[in-house]
């Protein structure tokens, strides 16, 4: 009789209906919803969700610092946007070094817009890289992140700027340069009567008493000379150790290399801007925006900040009828006249 008993129990209990569906276990307690765990979305849905979740969270960051600490806030939008032009900027280099390899093209062949990318990245690169060197020891990326903060003009790179600090270094160094325009007047100077073309020494010396003196040379009268700028005193190679650090400071080039890397410098840079003249010269300056119009300006050694496009137009037409004209041996005659014609532009 007992064992019958313990066989009708255990019959009713398999026979016991299971929990439902919002149940688990014998006793029906609520079981937690397996949505958020489940993989009939697939991996495009998860993404999504992870996605908005992490906008979400960066939107009430964002806002909180906004209202709490704007100063912070500005940094990080300065920070976040940088990182977004960095990246695109990026991808367009990679596409340009693609098709470069693609169709067997030398950056002299080059659209003038790819070129200066090429260019402006390089020098980015170069600005940067003793920054990401530094980072390398444990725990130095925090001592990076101060000097970073301390010294912005000197360590970090043009997309992490804000356009009040884009405007002020840009003064600054304009300022530098500008400071090194008179001592390559006074060497370029010194060189007129070594110049071996006797008939070369006397107009140089004029021309150089005459932009002293705050006039604006001519195109022809630069053209007149460009002899005596092919060898020496006055080739890039040859130029005395003086004269060269201040073109080079002139030119936003580093001083502090030894003089025969630093005449090799020279001319790398300057053979550069040239090859970027030819490529102007096809484009067209009614080409160029604006801000395209002030970046070439200011790469030549003239201040645009106060010029409006239509003056930024006319130096420029006045530099590439002296570039288009010179020969890459007489590169050292584009190189100063990065002084001699923007020195006393604008001044009545």
């Amino acid at each position: 009789m007992a064992l019958s008993r313990f066989g009708c129990r255990g019959l009713l209990w398999r026979l016991r209906p299971g929990p439902g569906p919002g149940l688990s276990g014998p006793r029906g307690l609520p079981r937690p919803p397996l949505c958020c765990l489940s993989s009939r979305g697939g991996p495009g849905a998860l993404v999504a969700a992870v996605t908005a979740a992490a906008k979400r969270v960066t939107g009430a960051y964002e806002r909180f610092l906004r209202r709490r600490f704007p100063r912070a806030y500005v940094l990080h939008q300065t920070f976040a946007s940088g990182i977004r032009a960095l990246v695109l900027e990026v991808k367009e280099i990679r596409q340009i070094r693609q098709k470069m390899s693609r169709q067997r093209l030398s950056v002299q062949q080059l659209p003038y817009r790819e070129m200066e990318r090429l260019r402006q990245f390089r020098r980015d690169l170069l600005k940067v890289l003793p920054v990401l060197v530094l980072a390398i020891p444990p725990f130095a990326n925090f001592l990076v992140l101060i000097l970073m903060y301390l010294f912005p003009r000197q360590l970090l790179i043009r997309h992490f700027w804000t356009a009040p600090q884009r405007r002020q270094f840009q003064e600054l160094e304009d300022a530098a340069r500008r400071g090194a325009y008179g001592a390559v007047l006074a060497n370029l100077e010194l060189a007129a009567p070594a110049l071996p073309d006797p008939r070369l020494r006397e107009p140089l010396r004029q021309l150089c008493l005459q932009v002293q003196g705050g006039s604006q040379p001519r195109v022809s009268q630069l053209c007149d000379l460009r002899g005596g700028f092919s060898g020496p005193p006055l080739a890039l190679e040859t130029l005395r150790g003086p004269h060269a650090r201040a073109l080079s400071r002139a030119l936003f080039l580093t001083p502090l290399l030894p003089l025969p890397l630093l005449r090799r410098r020279l001319r790398s840079h300057v053979l550069e801007l040239r090859a970027l003249d030819l490529a102007l010269l096809r484009l067209g300056l009614e080409q160029l925006h604006p801000n395209e119009l002030r970046a070439a300006c200011y790469l030549r050694g003239l201040n645009p900040a106060r010029l409006e496009p239509p003056e930024c137009r006319a130096w420029l037409e006045r530099w590439l009828r002296l570039s288009g004209q010179l020969a890459a041996s007489e590169a050292s005659l584009l190189a100063h006249s990065t002084v001699l014609l923007a020195l006393n532009h604008g001044r009545a």
